[in-house]
């Protein structure tokens, strides 16, 4: 079996020797470098996901600004971004030994963790395709026999994942007689199959969601892949980290602002939708949305909630200074806080919205059917149950009439509204703006960066990654093929 990199063994193990957590991260770590048969399924496991979810961080660092989840330190919106952090670990970090995990199994008949394997792969290139289109795949993990794999176009490249998805579920559904269980190695459910074929279908649907305009996808056929999907909080796609590997929102949002380095403000585009701004509350008992406090703080309480204009120097929506900072010990900012890759709350939104596009419903139509409307209230719940909101704030928000708009009343905007809250720091909302082309109609309130008239790219949304340099140099030819402006719409976006 090839070498793996020693850089790569290296730095994917020293999360796992450097973790105290026994049912999450103890698993086996040889020092040195290390050939393929040297290490086992369980070994390469755990790293693995560590550095999955890393790429998904890095992906919002880069998105979550464009998608004004916040804003830089001084309110300053981001140009375009090679999203490098993202593709090294993906490509230096993930694949070459998910590769190995998926040789290994096929030896040992291990159907589980081969299914597991493909999974995860899904999940990474997920994320690289839908940053950067065209990416490497298909050659992508042939290491010294190939040091400038072609780029595969993001139409064969979400055929595949389909795919492996596909072939996923049927291993998953089928017992596995290998004698080789998953155990603690898995830190997103603990070797529990059965949720992984939860997720798999979940993530089946996810990725049919984006190609249901350009493919024609009927909706139905997602919804039956949901029906099979996620059934509660507890299925979330998730890491949780711990004191000694720290979540890296923390240690980006809260730990440098403590030390006076450079960290980011929480966007008016978010606090708009949850303050009353945008969406006014009129019940009288609301003021704002019980979540805001979770995921920002104000330095005066007694001020009112303002955010970070997207490229407007410090300055809120109302003409203010703007007061909102990532929150202390918040739900995604804590030491041990979670990542989450995939949640109940955004499956539940996939099926407003396809129920809602099912009935017949536009970006700009009025009015749907109770499926679609229990759906969307099905999702805000089960995301404040996530966040811990208490039953009675809940009930309250429920109930207001800003939230609680009838069937009749049903608009995708409100859908998509309140599946940005609760995907808040997850880039698939980047995803959901460029699907319906950052239309205010479906996002309210949406509009450019306030600076974008003098930016490099006036009168334009940003719409995908460019490029890593040091892609761009040992794989010039390939990328010199592929490379397009940042913004220039990705396939599935065309």
């Amino acid at each position: 079996m090839k070498k793996i990199l020693s850089i790569i063994i290296l730095t994917a193990f020293m999360f796992a020797n450097n973790s105290c957590s026994k049912d999450y991260f103890n698993v086996n770590v040889p020092s040195g470098t290390a050939d393929g048969d040297q290490l086992s399924m369980s070994d390469l496991l755990g790293p693995v996901i560590f550095h999955s979810f890393y790429a998904n961080y890095y992906a919002e660092r880069s998105f979550g600004n464009y998608t004004q989840n916040f804003t830089g330190q001084g309110g300053t919106a981001a140009g375009k971004t090679s999203n490098s952090g993202t593709w090294s670990k993906i490509y230096l970090k993930v694949l070459p030994n998910l590769k190995v995990i998926r040789e290994k199994a096929v030896a040992k008949n291990a159907i589980h963790y081969d299914a597991v394997a493909k999974i995860l792969t899904v999940f990474n290139i997920s994320l690289a395709t839908d940053s950067w289109d065209w990416i490497p795949f298909s050659e992508a993990t042939q290491g010294s026999a190939n040091f400038h794999p072609a780029f595969d176009s993001q139409e064969e490249v979400y055929d595949n994942m389909l795919n492996l998805l596909n072939e996923a579920i049927n291993q998953l559904e089928s017992n596995d007689d290998s004698g080789y269980s998953i155990g603690n190695e898995d830190l997103v459910y603990h070797g529990d199959v059965s949720k992984w074929l939860k997720a798999a279908y979940t993530l089946k649907a996810r990725l049919q969601l984006h190609l249901m305009y350009k493919n024609n996808i009927n909706p139905d056929d997602i919804i039956a892949n949901l029906d099979n999907g996620f059934d509660s909080n507890s299925d979330d796609f998730q890491m949780n980290f711990d004191s000694r590997n720290l979540n890296p929102w923390y240690s980006r949002e809260i730990k440098s602002r403590a030390t006076g380095n450079d960290h980011d403000k929480i966007g008016d585009q978010l606090v708009s939708y949850m303050n009353g701004s945008s969406y006014p509350f009129t019940g009288g008992v609301v003021t704002i949305d019980p979540r805001l406090p979770i995921y920002a703080e104000k330095d005066d309480p007694s001020e009112p909630w303002r955010g970070y204009v997207s490229g407007g120097g410090g300055i809120s929506s109302d003409g203010q200074n703007a007061n909102t900072d990532f929150k202390t010990n918040g739900f995604y900012t804590d030491v041990t806080s979670p990542i989450v890759f995939l949640s109940y709350a955004e499956a539940q939104f996939m099926r407003a919205e396809l129920e809602f596009i099912k009935n017949g419903g536009s970006p700009t139509s009025v009015g749907s059917s109770q499926a679609a409307y229990d759906a969307y209230l099905a999702g805000i719940e089960a995301n404040m149950d996530k966040l811990g909101v208490d039953q009675t704030s809940k009930d309250d928000y429920l109930a207001d009439p800003a939230i609680a708009v009838t069937t009749a009343g049903l608009k995708l905007e409100h859908i998509m509204k309140e599946k940005y809250i609760a995907n808040f720091l997850n880039p698939e909302t980047f995803v959901d703006f460029r699907r319906y082309d950052f239309s205010s109609d479906v996002f309210k309130d949406l509009d450019l960066p306030a600076d974008n008239a003098s930016s490099e790219f006036p009168g334009e949304w940003l719409r995908r990654a460019i490029y890593p340099a040091s892609e761009a140099s040992r794989n010039e030819q390939n990328v010199n093929a592929h490379k397009q402006s940042p913004v220039t719409p990705v396939w599935w976006d065309q």
